[in-house]
């Protein structure tokens, strides 16, 4: 049996060995980790690959340049880089404003990524360590030891009782002054917080942002947004930080999708082969997403072990899209799909309607306080679907996903919140 996550994965890709593809974005990467002063701001819909491209930029701005050498960037390289000490923290909607954000990092204890590591104390012991696994790439710092008498933080980095904000900037320039500067030799510490659109209230962290940047500090913030302005609003200088900085990560080309596949059979080393038709048929029902790429690998090398001596054809990837027409193979999308439809017959075929109308956004009018359905309603009385007026308000409240969102600034426009669900609706059929 061949385990499928040596070739394909579900989780974030933190590995160069695994990243493929996206070379324009690594090249504005590239250059917003060397702009001296900015504020790194990627952006882009769910499963696009936004926070493996974050990781990607911790990879460089810590001196590993792998990603860019294998994607053919070795000559974008300047002679003179700019050299990190990194921190990496993934927001969670438990998170209700900057403050608790605040105090998330401040307590962090992740012995690779958290802030906290970097606060010099009595009995905590620290070692350079590679983000990858050649030894001579770029290094960072790393816990390896508490030390018995916990984390006295406050000898190098005073605590202010009830002011977290002034708490966080004494943590800041401990690290900045012992680690990066003393130990490391390092041009600056890199901040990158993912996820950051999950935090209930972000009023105040733009002026944050823009009040503690410097030389010295830099800011990368990933988030959901078709605009990063969704993210971050409070600030109007904040603009100015991102004119080097903003990143806007777009469903990936075709080519680029069957490049993952095409790495995934490196990875396991000859012993799984897909063919070149189903190759591009993952990239094309994956639709630019690399999460469904990957998903639907994974899938089909389950299939090749229990049913053929590694070769991935036709008849594999037709029992996998028989397995998600049916609600087998993706658990997760399954249960959000079931949520949504409920025991609706009719709600699950306007559900399917408007997953496969051309346009990403779908249509709606307002009219004495209703939505009325304009382009799916023809298709939906072909199908006979009662009272869609009443289908409709399941896949937008809350309680049951949601599925779908008002577009903010235009009327009568709604979405898909996850671009995703909505492939997956396509397939379920």
């Amino acid at each position: 049996m061949i385990n499928p996550e040596i070739g394909f994965t579900s989780d974030v890709i933190t590995s160069p060995n695994r990243f493929v593809g996206r070379t324009d974005l690594l090249k504005n990467c590239l250059k917003a980790v060397n702009t001296p002063l900015s504020l790194i701001g990627i952006h882009g819909k769910r499963g696009v690959g936004k926070s493996s491209l974050a990781r990607q930029i911790q990879q460089i701005a810590v001196g590993n340049y792998k990603t860019l050498i294998n994607s053919g960037l070795k000559h974008e390289i300047p002679e003179r880089t700019r050299e990190y000490v990194t921190v990496y923290y993934q927001c969670d909607s438990m998170i209700k404003d900057v403050e608790d954000l605040l105090e998330r990092l401040l307590n962090d204890q992740n012995d690779s990524d958290g802030l906290l590591r970097l606060i010099p104390n009595e009995g905590k012991e620290i070692v350079e360590f590679s983000r990858a696994d050649e030894i001579d790439v770029g290094v960072d710092l790393k816990v390896i030891n508490w030390g018995a008498k916990g984390i006295e933080s406050s000898r190098y980095a005073k605590v202010v009782e009830n002011n977290t904000v002034q708490t966080f900037r004494n943590f800041i320039d401990a690290a900045i002054i012992h680690q990066v500067k003393k130990k490391m030799k390092r041009d600056g510490l890199l901040i990158i917080l993912d996820e950051i659109d999950v935090i209930q209230n972000k009023d105040g962290l733009g002026s944050l942002i823009k009040s503690l940047s410097s030389d010295s500090l830099k800011f990368a913030i990933c988030g959901i947004g078709d605009d990063l302005f969704e993210i971050i609003s409070d600030h109007s200088s904040v603009e100015r930080l991102l004119e080097e900085g903003s990143i806007n990560v777009e469903p990936m080309p075709l080519h680029e999708c069957q490049e993952i596949i095409s790495r995934a059979e490196a990875l396991f080393d000859g012993k799984i082969k897909f063919s070149d038709k189903v190759k591009s048929e993952i990239a094309n029902l994956s639709q630019g997403y690399p999460y469904l790429v990957q998903l639907i690998g994974k899938e089909c090398v389950s299939k090749a072990d229990t049913k053929t001596d590694g070769i991935i054809d036709n008849d594999v990837l037709d029992d996998v899209k028989e397995d998600i027409s049916n609600g087998k193979a993706f658990p997760t999308l399954e249960r959000q799909y079931l949520r949504a439809i409920g025991q609706s017959e009719d709600r699950k075929n306007l559900l399917y309607i408007l997953a496969h109308q051309k346009e990403d956004k779908t249509m709606f009018d307002t009219e004495v306080g209703k939505l009325v359905l304009k382009k799916a309603r023809r298709d939906a009385e072909d199908l006979d679907i009662k009272h869609i007026d009443q289908q409709l308000p399941r896949l937008i409240d809350p309680k049951y996903g949601p599925v779908l969102r008002k577009v903010p600034d235009m009327t009568g426009y709604y979405e898909f919140i996850n671009p995703i669900l909505r492939i997956y609706c396509q397939l379920r059929g």
